[in-house]
């Protein structure tokens, strides 16, 4: 009887391949994706680089009882439980899981920002600014845009590869321990990375950058890693968002406008307290959503998200790294790895993520996750932020 159930995900990345595969024996799957092959999005720093195309075959981590339908989703029409594609054809489903995932975002009020900088959050973007630098000789002044985790290992990347590199930002690794922080800095400096904080961008021209205080940097190549932002599927079908557009849910991950539709991964905000963006969330939180599918279908109550986030990874090139070890709700220790050591779990962390989308494949269920802190204590120490 279960097997008759129609799920589409609407999203291939790390969230909607392990809620795929975690589906398969129990339900009929289809995944719509609008590329053919699996992005590493934890890679794409590399590909601009040019030391890797991060990409992976889907035959390698996706389930072969997954359908891969190669199309984009442009609406969602909830009443009549069917995906419209920009091909023209229709799906229809008994439930949807929401896994588009997240955008590079450039900021519309840096005048230029938009015309002359480049965003590697997505595939398309990164080779972009592949080709860009393909065409540019290694001399050719680059600037960064943003002191996070992004900006810092795409400015360590293009710097190990011998270009002249600038790090713009507010405050570097503002997510990290101040021993991390140093860990970073520390490693950037040995690649010869310039890195300018308390600096606000004003205007961004093909030449350079313009701060708010008057100052120009030189840059015929201007990347930007400041923020990221998310597909306005979700709005554009009529379902409840928070204020950038990630899917509105309850606790079990399930949308609040409709109950057969379920987010996972970056474009979800579960009671308006989203994870951090990151494949450490989206792949549990994919799994989750897998799993209240599964218990909708077998009219079973769902459990409510409870992960536990654990670490920080950061590249700083191929040869030197940052492990920064987290609190279970995201917030830094006081403990990093840093050097070698930090580049080694790094690259083993990016290897692992493969690893346990193609054992989920090969085992539906075996993906597995910490618990985390009392999501009802975050959610009441928000709301009291918020009445404050």
């Amino acid at each position: 009887m279960t097997d008759r159930n129609q799920v589409v995900v609407v999203g291939g990345g790390y969230a909607g391949v392990i809620a795929a595969n975690r589906l398969a024996p129990r339900a009929t799957v289809t995944m719509v994706n609008p590329r053919g092959a699996f992005v590493e999005r934890i890679r794409l720093h590399q590909l601009v680089a040019g030391n890797d195309d991060a990409l992976v075959d889907y035959q390698t981590v996706l389930a072969d009882e997954v359908r891969l339908l190669v199309d984009n989703a442009t609406r969602i029409d909830a009443a009549a439980r069917r995906v419209e594609l920009a091909s023209g054809d229709t799906l229809g489903y008994d439930y949807l899981i929401y896994a588009v995932g997240s955008t590079g975002a450039v900021a519309d009020a840096v005048p230029g920002a938009a015309e002359f900088s480049y965003p590697i959050s997505e595939l398309e973007q990164a080779q972009r600014l592949a080709d860009r630098l393909a065409d540019a000789p290694v001399s050719t002044p680059v600037v960064v845009v943003g002191g996070g985790l992004t900006g810092i290992e795409a400015a360590a990347e293009l710097a190990e590869a011998g270009r002249p590199v600038t790090l713009l930002t507010d405050r570097l690794g503002p997510t990290l321990s101040a021993g991390g922080r140093r860990s970073v800095a520390k490693g950037l400096a040995k690649l010869g990375v310039t890195v300018t904080e308390n600096a606000t961008v004003a205007r961004v021209a093909p030449d350079r950058v313009v701060l708010s205080d008057g100052r120009e940097v030189r840059s015929e190549v201007t990347v930007w890693t400041a923020g990221f932002g998310v597909p306005g599927l979700a709005a554009a079908s009529g379902l409840a968002t928070d204020d950038i557009g990630r899917l509105l849910t309850d606790e079990t991950l399930t949308s609040v406008t409709d109950g057969r539709i379920v987010g996972a991964g970056d474009a979800v905000s579960p009671s308006g307290l989203p994870y951090r963006m990151s494949c450490q969330a989206a792949m549990p939180l994919g799994a989750q959503a897998a799993d209240t599918v599964l218990a909708r279908i077998t009219g079973t109550a769902p459990a409510e998200i409870n992960h536990a986030m654990a670490a920080q990874c950061i590249s700083l090139g191929r040869r030197i790294g940052t492990y920064q070890v987290n609190n279970a709700d995201d917030s830094p220790k006081r403990w990093y790895v840093g050097g070698r050591a930090g580049a080694l779990v790094k690259e083993q962390v990016c290897r692992w993520t493969v690893k346990w989308m193609r054992d989920e494949a090969e085992k539906p269920g075996s993906y597995s996750w910490k618990n985390g802190p009392d999501r009802k204590k975050l959610l009441a120490a928000a709301a009291e932020v918020t009445r404050v």
